[in-house]
């Protein structure tokens, strides 16, 4: 069930500059506990140093425990993941499958949530992978993204739904935490305010939809403004019927979308919805500096979300997400203000003069997205009839290793694993 709680502390976090020194730091001064899921993890400088903070947490007697995607992260090889496991880090992959001539195969329902609760006292959430591509100096295809940071009740509903998933493979691990662990008080904070805060997932059985349905309930509410910046727009026909109903109800709707896209057919299946929504109202920007791969929004100057799940049917009908909700002024103005910021530096507008109207084929292939958009949940169930397993990663069953990347390694230099990055 989804419920609201008061009273944190959180910080919003642009980039891996900002983002990958903080946690990194918690990760480093953990003492009793840390937990970790993440879709991406490259043997590349970021992944190192996420590697030594790990050692360092298990060091000072921490339990440590890795949750990896088997297709986001498939090539940790032995020599990187032996000394965490000498450590005593608890490593697992989510449904690591073989290729098949060289191709992953397990390309559905993919565990895409990038979480770290530290203590049972912080927690970071958001769309940053540990990988170099999320720092500027990865060169022309380094990512835009955004993470948060955040301090209070809501910590043990991250920490409690971690440990539930780990509770499949590890029977000796509660799938409530039957006492907390010490945390911050943040009512003790001078700078925390009466921050609600909800925290959603999309998983595999009691929570298929809650991401979406929290999304929908907002826009149901929006009276002024709408705001979505997400990397793969594509949504599901009952999402976009409810951002149409705002539109007539006099709401201004703003997106942002990737105009250099990692992946050419996000673009692609992202344009055939711009001749309708245009026709509808919409106010369409797409990004240009580089990739674009947030996952956020703000209505009403009041509303927002940060999170792993992007607005397309992989996630919002396959993939493990995990979102935080916010109502909070405060950190909506500051992420508005972000965004605002890439509208006016870096995007174009989508002019519908030079948007031509979808007629003949290009007419059919937009009511044929649509209507399989309208039942792809339904119809996605099918695509997956097997149970993904959690596997424990022993150093034996890894690949062989590289060498460690320089301090200074440029982007034309990035590990072999960083150029096939998933969408993620």
């Amino acid at each position: 069930m989804l419920s609201w709680t008061t009273g944190h502390h959180l910080e919003l976090m642009e980039n891996g500059e900002e983002y990958f020194p903080r946690v990194f730091k918690a990760i480093r001064k953990a003492r009793k506990e840390v937990l970790l899921e993440t879709f991406i993890w490259f043997e590349d400088e970021v992944g190192f140093e996420l590697r030594e903070a790990l050692l360092e947490a298990a060091g000072n007697g921490a339990q440590v425990h890795v949750l990896v995607d088997g297709f986001g992260s498939p090539d940790l090889s032995s020599d990187f993941i032996a000394p965490l496991i000498e450590a005593g880090v608890r490593l697992r992959s989510f449904d690591p499958q073989p290729t098949w001539l060289g191709i992953r195969a397990n390309i559905f329902r993919r565990m895409h949530r990038k979480v770290v609760v530290v203590d049972g006292a912080q927690a970071f959430i958001g769309g940053i992978n540990f990988s170099l591509e999320h720092l500027r100096r990865y060169g022309p295809e380094s990512k835009q993204d955004y993470a948060i940071t955040i301090q209070g009740d809501v910590v043990d509903d991250i920490r409690a739904y971690c440990l539930e998933e780990l509770a499949s493979v590890e029977p000796d691990l509660p799938r409530r935490p039957k006492a907390r662990l010490p945390r911050l008080a943040a009512a003790l904070n001078p700078k925390a305010r009466k921050v609600a805060v909800c925290f959603a997932v999309r998983d595999r059985h009691r929570h298929p939809q809650d991401i979406e349905r929290m999304y929908r309930l907002a826009i149901r509410e929006a009276r002024e403004e709408i705001v979505i910046a997400n990397a793969y727009f594509f949504p599901a026909w009952s999402f976009m019927r409810e951002l149409r109903r705002a539109a007539r109800r006099g709401v201004r709707i703003r997106l942002v979308l990737q105009g250099t896209p990692d992946k050419a057919y996000v673009r692609w299946a992202a344009k055939t919805l711009y001749d309708s929504m245009l026709n509808d109202g919409f106010e369409v920007y797409e990004y240009w500096e580089r990739p674009f791969h947030g996952k956020v929004a703000i209505i009403d100057g009041e509303w927002a979300t940060v999170g792993s799940s992007n607005l397309d049917p992989l996630s919002f009908a396959l993939n493990l997400e995990a979102n935080l909700f916010l109502r909070d002024a405060e950190f909506a103005g500051e992420l508005q203000g972000k965004v605002e910021r890439l509208i006016a530096d870096h995007c174009q507008r989508v002019d519908r003069a030079r948007v031509p109207r979808q007629r003949g084929w290009r007419h059919l292939v937009r009511i044929i997205a649509f209507h399989v958009m309208r039942r792809f949940p339904r119809w996605s169930q099918g695509l997956v009839t097997r149970e993904q397993p959690l596997e424990e990663l022993r150093p034996e069953t890894a690949p062989a290793a590289a060498d460690p990347p320089p301090a200074d390694q440029s982007a034309g230099e990035a590990q072999p694993s960083q150029k096939r990055a998933a969408k993620g």
